[in-house]
């Protein structure tokens, strides 16, 4: 199978970024995978893709930034889409012309724009893949219009939790489109999984309002007023970086609260703790929890939209706390320091339970997902949705094309566990 992913800018930094990077890498153990980014503005992306992904740019603003066509707004990308002062005429025009003359069997949205542009001008002949990294309600009015107008000529619509899924299904109808939500992966860690004995909390992402680190500050201020051994480590870079220098100096815990700067990997630094932390109003995933588990670290979360409720199995691998709740989240980390057992067990629950985001099971469900839509579109088994959003197939034949679809997903699942022995 041949699959292409169109990316914003490949060669930027961002959690869109590094989970198509994620997925093609996995994908390109079995299939012709390929990432054409949009925009280019360096030599060399800040990631580097897998073995076996190709990486093209269909601008590269190195040289073209300038263009006449570059100075006129876009018509095809939408207006209302966040990233429309990116895009231009001289944008519309390369990416009509790579989709026209795409020889791939999948093609992939990354963003709400570039999927207009698929789902309008890829030809019949494609699959056409739209994602949704963020979430349906994170769109204004404005934009919703437009993506309704046009994702019906969608064939596939992936959400990144089952709660944004069943809202599109809701809210968006859109007939003959398959909306199913399929998480972001993250690979399989190098390094020997946290033991529980640090002394150290570690959180880690953008330094903006909606991470809301100001909290994690204020609520390890409860825990160091108990147990001043311990230490809280923040790791990334962003506009609140100074604000939050200033409320560890008002709160005297330069001792104790360290903003440790962007680290890439965070593997190496998720296993020297015994505890991750994450305090968002909203999130539709959580990246950054999926990590810290991957890496055997219990995660103490607000319970925000979308993702952390599907990741965090409350008081089994981590404690999921009320949105903005300063005081609940300092007694939820307290119950993990107090309790050294406690915290090795939920260790250990988090690091098997974060299993089902490994890059196997995700490409299984992608293959899975794949080979559906392309039997469905070569005259095979039609699947229809009911209200709640499962599938179902019309005849007899739906039962051999589900069964197909599983075995090249065990397939798939087989290939991964036998590149990690």
């Amino acid at each position: 199978m041949k699959i292409s992913f169109l990316l914003h800018n490949a060669y930027g930094i961002g959690g869109t970024i590094t989970t198509t990077f994620n997925l093609a890498g996995a994908l390109a153990e079995r299939h012709d995978v390929e990432i054409v980014s949009v925009l280019r503005h360096r030599e060399h992306p800040n990631l580097t893709p897998q073995p076996g992904v190709r990486l093209r740019a269909l601008v590269d603003l190195r040289r073209e930034k300038d263009h006449p066509l570059h100075g006129r707004p876009a018509k095809v990308f939408p207006s209302a889409e966040y990233r429309h002062h990116q895009y231009s005429e001289l944008t519309d025009q390369r990416i009509a012309a790579c989709l026209e003359a795409i020889d791939a069997d999948v093609v992939i949205g990354t963003r709400p724009g570039l999927n207009v542009h698929l789902a309008l001008q890829a030809p019949r002949h494609v699959i056409r893949v739209g994602q949704e990294h963020l979430t349906l309600d994170n769109h204004t009015p404005a934009l919703r219009t437009a993506l309704r107008r046009a994702y019906r000529r969608l064939d596939v619509l992936t959400t990144v939790t089952e709660a944004d899924a069943a809202c599109y299904r809701r809210k968006m109808r859109l007939p003959g489109v398959r909306v199913e939500a399929l998480p972001n992966s993250v690979p399989d860690p190098v390094l020997p999984g946290a033991d529980g004995n640090a002394r150290t909390v570690v959180a880690a992402g953008r330094l903006v309002p909606v991470k809301r680190y100001d909290l994690i500050i204020e609520a390890f201020a409860r825990v160091v007023a108990e147990f001043p051994d311990w230490r809280l480590r923040i790791y990334g870079k962003g506009e609140e970086h100074d604000r939050l220098r200033a409320r560890i100096e008002t709160l005297g815990l330069w001792n104790n609260v360290f903003l440790m700067g962007a680290a890439t990997p965070m593997e190496a630094e998720w296993v020297k703790g015994s505890i991750g932390a994450a305090a968002s109003n909203f999130e539709p995933f959580g990246m950054t929890i999926v990590e810290a588990m991957r890496c055997g670290l219990p995660v103490v979360s607000t319970d925000c939209p979308y993702g952390p409720g599907e990741i965090i199995r409350d008081g089994e691998d981590g404690r999921l706390v009320p949105v903005g709740d300063e005081r609940a989240f300092g007694e939820a980390l307290l119950d993990l320091v107090r309790d050294d057992e406690r915290r090795r067990r939920m260790g250990r629950a988090a690091l098997d339970n974060a299993r089902r985001f490994a890059p196997g099971p995700v490409v299984a469900q992608a293959e899975r997902l794949f080979t559906e839509a392309i039997e469905a579109r070569d005259g095979g088994p039609r699947r229809t949705s009911r209200a709640d959003g499962t599938h179902h197939s019309l005849s007899a034949r739906g039962h051999a094309a589900r069964d197909l679809a599983h075995t090249v997903a065990a397939g798939a699942l087989r290939t991964v566990r036998k590149g990690r022995r």
